[in-house]
């Protein structure tokens, strides 16, 4: 298990814009990354109105289950490592691991792991590498049926500082900022539309 805070900021892309984000960075095909993410929430959607987000990752060689939660600064994520074989059982199940730290995070937030069930997915390729000001990630999501955005994020340990770094960024790059909101919603607006 571990615990950190997320602090980033982000923008939606064109096309366009990404293919040359990624040519400028110099992205390969070999240093991205496909990763399908699986988002759950109550009937009632008590995660979403508590403005905290739960899903099970699978990467290519493992997988992962994370639960972020507001705080004062960014969000606190939790996470546990799982295998691939134990992320398939879950998802199958529409659960999440039992007797652990998320579920006693989610106990906090009034949400018992029977009232879970699986509420979208999606699947990103994303190239993410260290810049002067923070991590940042290069993302092409993909959501089902034939759907799919770009997106640049910055995860900064600073939020005001990080702010204004990624104002920079974006000026540096050319981009004009396009507010994005969280894959969880925008999955969500995928399906029902």
């Amino acid at each position: 298990m571990s615990q950190s805070t997320e602090i980033e900021f982000k923008t939606m892309l064109s096309a366009s814009d990404f293919k040359r984000i990624m040519t400028y960075y110099h992205v390969t095909e070999d240093t991205i990354v496909e990763q399908t993410n699986y988002y759950f929430d109550t009937k009632s959607h008590k995660l979403k109105k508590s403005k905290a987000g739960l899903r099970i990752r699978l990467l290519p060689t493992f997988a992962e289950v994370t639960l972020k939660t507001p705080q004062q600064e960014g969000l606190l994520e939790t996470t546990e490592q799982l295998t691939l074989a134990e992320a398939k059982k879950y998802l199958t199940s529409q659960q999440i691991p039992a007797n652990g730290p998320i579920e006693k995070k989610l106990a906090t937030l009034n949400v018992a792991l029977s009232e879970l069930h699986l509420i979208s997915q999606l699947t990103t390729r994303r190239a993410e590498f260290v810049i002067d000001v923070g991590l940042l990630a290069l993302d092409e999501s993909f959501y089902p049926p034939e759907c799919h955005d770009y997106e640049l994020e910055l995860e900064v340990k600073d939020a005001a500082t990080g702010h204004d770094d990624f104002k920079q960024l974006l000026k540096t790059l050319a981009v004009t900022y396009a507010p994005a909101e969280n894959k969880i919603s925008r999955s969500l607006k995928k399906v029902q539309s």
